[in-house]
Order: C-alpha cells, then structure tokens, then sequence
C-alpha cells in the first residue's frame, strides 16, 4: 500500500500473468490434495483426514476466487458499473465465508458425536501417513511460492491466499498427529484432530465474512495511512491545508476523497491544476488507489457540514444586477471591463477592474461604492483594480 514506484503497463501485465501462473499452479496442486485425501480418509476411516480434504477443497476454491478477481477486478468502470466492479469481489466474498462457516460447523459436529459415541478408529495404515506428510510439505512449499510471487507484484490478495495455504498446511500437520497416534492405539485423536479443523476451516470463513462485511459498510484505512496521505497532499505547492480526507477499501483497493485549501483568489484552472498535482502524487505514493477526488476550497470550512445543506449566496447575475441597480451612475462602474466575486467567510466581496483614469484614490472610490449598497447585507470588501486603456478587455457587458 505504501509502495513508491511507478507501474508501468507493461509491468502491470507481467504481475498479472506471473499472479495468474502461481494462482493456477495452487489450484491444480489443491485440486489433487483434495481428492487424494478424501478418497484414503474414506479408505481408511480417517474423519480427521476427509476433513482435512475439505479443507484442501476450501482452498481450491479460494484460488477459483483468486484467478476470477485478478481477470475481472481490474477491469475498469463501464456504463453499468462507473466506480469499477470491485464489489463483485467483495460479494463473493462474503458468500464463500458463510460456506466455509456451514461446512466448518458440519464438520465439527460430526466429529464430537463421533467422539462421544466410542466409534473404533482402525489403524490407519503408514501408507495414509506417508500421504499426509507429502501434502505437508506441498501445502507450506505453496505458501512460500504463493508469499513470494505476492510480496514481488505487490498484491495483497495474494497474500491472503497464501496464508489460507498455511493455515491448511497447519491443519494438515494437525491430521499427521492424529494419524499417528490412531496408527498405535490411540484413535481418539481423529475425532479431536478433526474438530481443531473443523475449528480452523470456520476461523477462515469467518476472516472472510468480516473483511467482506468491513468493505460493504465502507471502512476506511488504517489511521497512519491516512495521515501520510494528509502529509503527501500538503507539501504540493499551493496547498494551505487540507480537511475532510475520507477513504474507504473495495477488493483490496483504496479510494480517497478530500478538500484542499488554496489561495482565495487563485484561478480556477490554477485551483484545479494544483489538485491534479495532489492527486498525481497520492497515486504515486499510493499505488492501490483506485479513485481520488478532491473538492477545492478557498478557505478552511472544516466542520461546517454540507454546504448544500446551507443557505447559499446569489450567483453572479443576480449580484450583477443587485450591484448595476445601485452603481450605474457612477463613473467606475460605467468603466468597468472584469468583475471579480469572491464567496469568502460567508460574502461576496468584488473587485472591480477598470479602464480609464480616476482622479480619486481606489481605497476612497470602494469606501463610496461600498457606503451605495450598504444595504445588500451579502456584499462584503470592494476593491478597485485600474488598468489602461490600451490593456482593457472589451467594455463589461451587463448579463
């Protein structure tokens, strides 16, 4: 997430094949763990050794899951889906979490009536160990490769998948006890080996289910992530400060939006110029943001609340008509060639550009236009701006 380079497409296929290739292998080699599993958990009368299968089926899945979002979750926004399709990820989810829930409660319930009931475990057979200790060794060989591809292209999905490969190798450890101690006597430990399973196939389901749940109801980024993303867009030059920074996560990718405070009279193409530069360097930092948008304020309104929600101020016809209703005899509004409205602290303060020569100072001609229209309670500062004649616009023409 805190990443620096920039990826370039090229680079960005390349992680694509390499996270596709290492997904593909993991499917094949759970796929083959899976059925071999089973079929000599139910030769040999392992329950802790079938349960370990579906765990291996659990992972199987999860890598269905992984190949499907690395082909469709980087699709871009299309007519029907403007903000990308992130949350078919999510969704899915969230459904293969509560499957893994419903097999893991299957799975643990059997076993404690199998426990309980006294059911003669047979000696497994060192034919059915040798088979779990090879599907060890191949589940935590997986996870390394799995770790290593993810950690190369930068990818925390897969990441997850490479842990869900632990954990089954974890649980494959726990059947290799068991089996064991059935192979000398002790055939109780199937029945316990296969509940821990049990246990460890629904603390992924339920892993699963939460991180889907956080992303549906928007949770934002970790504190210290956010905060850098605060610093980063204040070094860009222009930017006073920034507030109302709001991120939220979607399929293992982030999305920021922010205010950011600039000059009061800056143009609006420089405004906007200066948050395209915020946003570029967000992205370079940042290389899992998906969307970042930003509202430029020309003062710090933090806390306010939605300003769509507040009274607003008259846009610029009806200020110009308000202000000609009372200027237009005088002479500097007869000359007038820009006019410039500020919305600051809750006014509009104008300035006014002028051609011409006016024998009065600006401060003494802005104390009289102001002294005109004391009664428009929305008219804050007037200022007067001169220019000659020969660099003026064309005469101001009234809307």
């Amino acid at each position: 997430m805190l990443s620096n380079p920039d990826i370039t497409p090229q680079a960005h296929d390349h992680q694509s094949r390499e996270a596709k290739r290492v997904t593909t292998i993991g499917a094949w080699l759970d796929a083959t763990l899976s059925a071999v599993k089973v079929i000599v958990g139910l030769l040999v009368g392992s329950a802790a050794l079938v349960a370990d299968g579906i765990h291996s089926l659990s992972d199987l899945i999860t890598d269905g899951f992984v190949f499907a979002a690395i082909h469709y979750g980087r699709q871009g926004p299309d007519k029907d889906h403007h903000y990308g399709h992130g949350r078919i990820e999510t969704l899915t989810t969230l459904l293969l979490g509560s499957v893994l829930i419903f097999v893991a409660g299957g799975i643990a319930w059997s076993s404690i009536e199998r426990l309980f009931s006294g059911t003669h475990i047979n000696a497994p057979g060192f034919a059915a160990i040798g088979i779990t200790l090879a599907a060890l060794l191949s589940k935590e060989w997986i996870y390394r490769y799995t770790m290593k591809v993810a950690q190369r292209v930068q990818s925390k999905l897969l990441e997850a998948n490479a842990w869900h490969s632990r954990s089954d190798a974890l649980s494959t450890a726990v059947v290799l006890v068991a089996l064991v101690g059935a192979q000398f006597g002790f055939g109780w430990l199937d029945a316990v080996a296969a509940i821990i399973v049990g246990l460890l196939v629904g603390k992924v389901g339920w892993d699963l289910l939460w991180e889907s749940a956080r992303e549906l109801v928007d949770t934002a980024l970790p504190t210290d992530a956010q905060q850098q993303m605060h610093e980063v867009a204040c070094t860009v030059p222009g930017v006073d400060s920034v507030h109302d920074l709001r991120t939220r996560q979607s399929a293992g990718w982030a999305m920021v939006d922010l205010h950011i405070v600039v000059g009061p009279k800056v143009s609006v193409s420089e405004a906007h110029e200066i948050g395209n530069e915020v946003s570029r360097r967000l992205r370079h930092q940042f290389p899992a943001l998906t969307d970042v948008i930003f509202h430029i304020d020309p003062e710090d309104d933090a806390g306010q609340g939605d300003p769509s929600r507040l009274p607003g101020l008259p846009l610029r016809p009806e200020v110009e008509a308000a202000l000609n209703e009372r200027w237009y005899k005088h002479p500097v509004w007869r000359t007038l060639t820009d006019l410039q409205l500020h919305y600051l602290d809750g006014k509009i303060s104008v300035s006014l550009v002028v051609g011409g020569t006016v024998q009065q100072p600006p401060q003494c001609l802005a104390s009289q236009l102001k002294a005109m229209a004391s009664d428009i309670e929305w008219l804050g500062n007037v200022e007067i701006l001169f220019i000659t004649r020969a660099a003026s616009n064309a005469p101001f023409q009234q809307r």
